[in-house]
């Protein structure tokens, strides 16, 4: 392939990335930071963020309480991190932040249960 026709798969990849929601303004903002002095920054700074991210979720997975499902997805994040696989991060991050709410929201709402059988004199059953 020559250099136009490089260019040119590499306009369109960007733009199916941006139009499938992997990519943002965010990184564009980070692209544009870029100048000839650093031509390697966008890519030093997208491996500091995969290596960061599998950093944090090594220790989110092992600081876990029994979150099972938050554990799984954690597991398959780090994976996606170790293979750089951008669009699985992604998707994992949403996962990541669904099952921590879901499982935030449930244990609240079995803390409050407790409260409640603890105010009306009851002992938690186990």
């Amino acid at each position: 392939m020559d250099v136009v026709q490089l260019q040119r798969q590499l306009v369109d990849y960007k733009a199916s990335l941006y139009n499938e929601a992997i990519l943002d303004e965010q990184f564009t903002q980070l692209q544009e930071l870029q100048d000839e002095n650093n031509p390697d920054f966008v890519v030093e700074v997208v491996s500091l963020f995969f290596e960061d991210s599998e950093r944090l979720l090594n220790e989110l997975t092992k600081a876990l309480i029994g979150a099972q499902r938050v554990q799984k997805v954690c597991i398959a994040f780090r994976n996606c991190c170790e293979e750089q696989n951008v669009q699985g991060c992604l998707i994992c991050l949403q996962q990541v932040k669904n099952e921590y709410s879901l499982v935030k929201t449930k244990l609240e709402t079995m803390f409050k249960l407790e409260q409640q059988i603890l105010a009306a004199g009851g002992s938690i059953p186990v």
